[in-house]
């Protein structure tokens, strides 16, 4: 007896789908600003209902002036609040964008065999890791790696005798590196060449 598995040939996913899963989980949360909004308004409606509930038993607390806003807001026509209701309102809008756009990652998700588990890499583990791989060419004296979003660049320091062989040789042992590593969407390695100052 045979399995649809066995029937039909392995469809490997692709890379493009284990790159967007891993940047879907190792996507920061907004959890700092949502905590801020979470405690200002649990603070402002826990005073006002305290207040309400104090007033309705006879002892107002004090804490929310609820005579006063009330006399306001009878006397206030709509052009009087406009502007405070449109400054809510972008406030609004702008807690709401916060929540809704994703924050950038601090790690590069790096490939595994096993399509459950997610592992990323820091930025600055990898830049230090390339940066070392870099440094172990011959005739490097100083590297500086900079990861952009669609690029990794490299820049090293050499002597006045280098040549853009060296440059091959500080791509290849970059791009050899991340591929031992496995980072997902990395983009292509730019080496650029500066001259130590004689």
């Amino acid at each position: 007896m045979t399995t649809l598995q066995q029937i039909l040939p392995a469809v490997a996913a692709p890379r493009n789908a284990g790159l967007r899963r891993a940047s879907r989980v190792l996507r920061p949360a907004r959890t700092v600003p949502g905590a801020l909004v979470a405690l200002t308004t649990a603070a402002g409606l826990g005073a006002t209902s305290a207040e309400v509930v104090s007033g309705l038993l006879g002892k107002p607390l004090g804490w929310v002036p609820v005579n006063e806003l009330v006399e306001l807001a009878g006397k206030s026509t709509w052009p009087g609040t406009a502007t405070t209701a449109m400054a809510a309102a972008g406030a609004g809008a702008l807690m709401l964008l916060l929540a809704v756009v994703p924050g950038r990652s601090r790690l590069v998700p790096v490939e595994t065999s096993d399509p459950l588990l997610v592992i990323g890499i820091t930025r600055s583990g990898l830049r230090r890791t390339l940066r070392s791989a870099a440094q172990q060419v011959a005739g490097v004296d100083k590297a500086h790696v900079r990861l952009r979003r669609r690029t990794i660049e490299v820049t090293v320091t050499t002597g006045a005798e280098s040549s853009g062989q060296m440059l091959r040789q500080v791509g290849t042992a970059v791009g050899d590196r991340l591929a031992g590593v496995g980072t997902l969407g990395t983009g292509e390695v730019v080496v650029r060449l500066r001259k130590r100052a004689v």
